[in-house]
């Protein structure tokens, strides 16, 4: 169904409304309605509103099949037999529109040929435009000679249609246009406007790769042979860019800059604007050269056209950001444009006074947009509100009057993005300037007690926890947060129990004051507010710790995630991507977050048996002693790698298990760590039975059963399996734990003479490509290039768009692999990623592309 277009008649006529003529109209029913093409007596005017129609779907998103176009296509074609001018411009849309394919068009270019030798000029140039869009780089070689000649043809409708098309054909056939240069320049000296312009624009395309030929370009057409104001236009840009180019000479001056100032000088109005603003974006510009240029500016916001106050207005606002002193003197202009009826203009103006006004001007600025903000939109009071943020960082002593006119069209009617705004330069206001905390807090409370959106009520309360204990009363802000939790929602009653935290960690004297007003939350009807009001309780009364000393707590309660949000969020949106998680599995690159990594350093480990969590970076010699003392494993070579234990079991369950993989050149060995939680069994003959039918590489080779398994007494069984060398074996094992069970007798301790036979599930176990990579802290050796260090480069900064991880790791067979990745956001929730591998045996480099490759 086609879109909905309103169309507003003249204010004169009681604001009615009508509705488009193409309301309603679908697809099919308009392809049934071109069967009029193939009438025998054609009713142009028909045939126009049906074409028409189609265009209009076209330009709406609409697209056609295959067979529905070639159908359009060849009745379009039928056409041509028409003599009505107004159908046939009609036909050349259509089949400029239909971009037919290589096939089809040698239906239309005969016609089209004919219509460009016509005698009726606009035939000729709208059959150059429509063939030139059409044919390939072998159909062009054809009518080039043509094409040629209309570009000094007399008829400038001509020869600007012929030189539009030359700047399309330059981006398919290069070549081809390149030879047309004299034409192009002969052009250029044409004394109709648009065919200047529209030559100048290919000259300038043909020649844009050779930095000399623009030059010599600039050098001969700023000397008066252009005319047309457009073409003009252009000639200051070209300029501009050579002057960039060139820099400053020897005497300091820069070429061609007396042409830009001659071109202030101009009748017409927009080359003066264009040299204007030519001459304040260059490089490096001094106030002698700015001086000009602001002159006309001056001239043109006393202009009584809109369109020039605007312009003008808007060259000065952003010359004002690197230069505001040389805008001074155009401030009274200015202030006489606040009122304005544009209020984009009005806007401009108030905050190129803004950055341009001195310290004495802020109070009288500030009264004249207290009228002037309800007046304009959101869009544009986000402007005014960044200009009056930088004003007070740039005179701070005049913070009062400005933080009061932010409070107080804080308190007005507003969207989101205006109210973020406001709360953003308070907020760095308050950070920048000591002085106005104080006032900027409370602003920001009276805020949040009528606050609608939930986003701005958490960042405060998260602000207010941060710098509120830090004010010389802090307690006159908790009335202000327990509301939070009174009347709010539950995001923010959660962020509010939060911030209540805070206040009590650091303030002892509010600290039983905290505590009543916690154990009210104990309960609230949302879940995350109850449980965050006990964590706090029981961390602020000691009886929980998050660390040894008072400064883990503080960390724990106002420190920052280690990953950024954003990062967090992105990868949220990833995560089903298996891509990302076998390379970082590949590598176990992953981090073992704080608390878990201050628990395990403070434990001893408990050998090869213990069940050690996090991954091993290198070979364990425990391991390496275990797997040699036995006979049926000595022969296997150099252990080259053992993971980190893999739970085969839940936590709580009768028999503990889990699994050891020990990597060696041509064999893998299994070690089945077993513990028995049951105090009245005692196992014997313990042995783990491994399916390996969904792992076809693998043939089970030797099996080392555990003979006895008393309570709470850790043993190891073991399984071997063969491999191809040079291969990397993937494949899922199912896994059966099999022994003999007797009771125990506990006043002796001692076992029954017979037992009975038992098994007990356990989890399926993978071995996955990145159990044949050893992740290493970096590599010195003897590899091509510097070596990479992947030490640091695991975090990501914060808000960053992009991030280069360094990976490094030695691939079985001793081979040293480097890895580079890049990421970079493409998309609200995309991330794109650049692989490079590096390695001394290729093949093992175009291994790890491939592991990634496949997913």
């Amino acid at each position: 169904m086609a879109q909905q277009l309103v169309v507003k008649k003249d204010d004169d006529l009681d604001e009615e409304e009508y509705y488009s003529p193409f309301l309603g109209i679908e697809k099919g029913a308009v392809l049934q309605e071109a069967r009029v093409f193939h009438d025998p007596q054609l009713d142009a005017r028909r045939c126009c509103q049906v074409i028409t129609k189609l265009l209009y779907l076209l330009n709406q998103g609409d697209t056609f099949t295959k067979v529905e176009a070639t159908e359009v296509f060849f009745a379009t074609t039928k056409l041509f037999q028409s003599k009505d001018a107004g159908l046939r411009r009609m036909v050349y849309l259509m089949i400029k529109e239909l971009s037919p394919s290589a096939d089809e068009v040698i239906i239309v270019t005969s016609s089209l040929m004919k219509d460009m030798n016509s005698k009726t000029d606009m035939y000729r140039a709208n059959a150059i435009r429509v063939l030139c869009r059409i044919i390939d780089s072998t159909l062009l070689t054809q009518i080039e000679r043509y094409l040629k000649q209309a570009i000094v043809d007399k008829n400038p409708v001509v020869a600007s249609a012929a030189l539009v098309s030359g700047i399309y054909l330059l981006q398919t056939s290069p070549e081809v246009v390149k030879r047309w240069s004299n034409e192009v320049q002969e052009a250029v000296q044409s004394r109709a406007a648009l065919v200047q312009f529209h030559a100048l624009a290919l000259l300038h395309q043909i020649r844009k790769n050779d930095r000399l030929a623009v030059s010599k370009l600039v050098t001969s057409l700023t000397r008066g042979s252009v005319r047309s104001p457009l073409a003009q236009c252009l000639l200051i840009r070209y300029t501009s860019q050579v002057i960039r180019e060139s820099g400053v000479n020897q005497g300091g001056d820069r070429p061609f800059f007396d042409f830009l100032e001659s071109c202030l000088r101009n009748k017409a109005e927009m080359v003066i604007l264009e040299a204007a603003r030519a001459i304040t974006e260059l490089n490096g510009v001094t106030s002698r050269e700015l001086t000009p240029a602001i002159t006309v500016l001056q001239l043109f916001l006393s202009s009584s056209k809109p369109v020039l106050r605007f312009a003008a207005v808007r060259t000065l606002n952003k010359v004002a950001s690197t230069h505001p002193l040389a805008v001074t003197n155009c401030n009274i202009d200015m202030e006489s444009l606040i009122s304005d009826q544009n209020r984009s203009i009005a806007t401009l103006a108030i905050t190129t006074l803004l950055k341009t006004g001195n310290e004495s001007s802020v109070d009288r600025l500030m009264k004249q947009m207290t009228n002037f903000m309800s007046d304009i939109a959101d869009e544009f009071k986000i402007v005014v509100v960044e200009a009056i943020r930088s004003l007070c960082l740039k005179f701070p002593l005049k913070y009062r009057s400005l933080m009061n006119f932010l409070s107080n069209i804080l308190r007005e009617e507003g969207g989101f993005e205006y109210k973020k705004a406001i709360v953003d330069s308070i907020i760095i206001l308050i950070r920048d300037i000591p002085d106005a905390k104080e006032s900027g807090l409370f602003h920001l409370c009276e805020f949040i007690e009528d606050c609608e959106f939930t986003y701005l009520s958490t960042q405060i309360l998260h602000f207010l926890g941060n710098e509120g204990p830090k004010t010389s009363d802090p307690s006159k802000y908790i009335r202000y947060i327990y509301n939070r939790v009174i009347l709010e929602n539950a995001t923010v009653r959660a962020s509010a129990v939060s911030t209540l935290a805070k206040f009590g960690a650091l303030i002892d004297s509010l600290k039983p004051r905290i505590f009543v007003l916690l154990r009210r939350c104990l309960f609230d009807g949302d879940d995350e507010v109850r449980d965050r009001a006990t964590l706090y309780l029981k961390l602020l009364g000691g009886e929980a710790t998050v660390g040894e000393t008072e400064k883990d707590v503080n960390e724990f309660l106002f420190g920052s995630l280690d990953v950024p949000l954003v990062n967090l969020e992105t990868s949220h949106g990833i995560m089903n991507l298996r891509m990302y998680l076998l390379i970082f599995h590949l590598f176990q690159g992953n981090k073992i977050p704080t608390l878990l990594r201050k628990k395990s350093t403070g434990k001893k480990s408990a050998g090869p048996a213990s069940a050690v969590s996090g991954p091993v970076s290198t070979v364990d010699a425990s391991y390496e002693k275990l797997l040699s003392s036995i006979p049926e494993f000595a022969d296997f070579g150099k252990l080259f790698k053992s993971s980190a234990p893999v739970e085969l079991t839940e936590a709580e369950t009768e028999y503990s298990v889990n699994v050891v993989k020990h990597i060696f050149d041509g064999h893998i060995v299994l070690q089945y760590n077993c513990t028995n939680t049951i105090p009245e069994q005692l196992l014997e003959q313990v042995v783990v039975f491994v399916d390996a039918s969904e792992a076809d590489e693998f043939l089970e080779v030797a099996s080392k059963p555990l003979e006895s398994l008393p309570y709470d007494s850790p043993g190891q069984t073991f399984v071997a399996f063969e491999k191809p060398e040079g291969v990397i074996a993937t494949g899922k094992f199912s896994n059966i734990l099999k022994f003999i069970v007797k009771e125990v007798d506990p006043s002796t301790g001692e076992a029954e003479d017979d037992g009975v036979e038992d098994e007990y599930q356990l989890e399926d176990l993978e071995i996955v490509s990145a159990d044949y990579m050893l992740k290493v802290e970096y590599l010195t050796s003897e590899m091509p290039g510097k070596a990479w260090i992947r030490r640091g480069t695991d975090v990501v900064p914060s808000n960053s768009r992009s991030h280069t991880c360094l990976l490094s790791g030695v691939f079985i067979g001793n081979v040293k692999v480097l890895v580079r990745l890049s990421f970079g956001i493409s998309a609200p929730k995309e991330v794109a990623m650049k692989l490079a591998v590096r390695s001394d045996d290729p093949e093992i480099s175009d291994k790890i592309h491939e592991i990634v490759a496949n997913g």
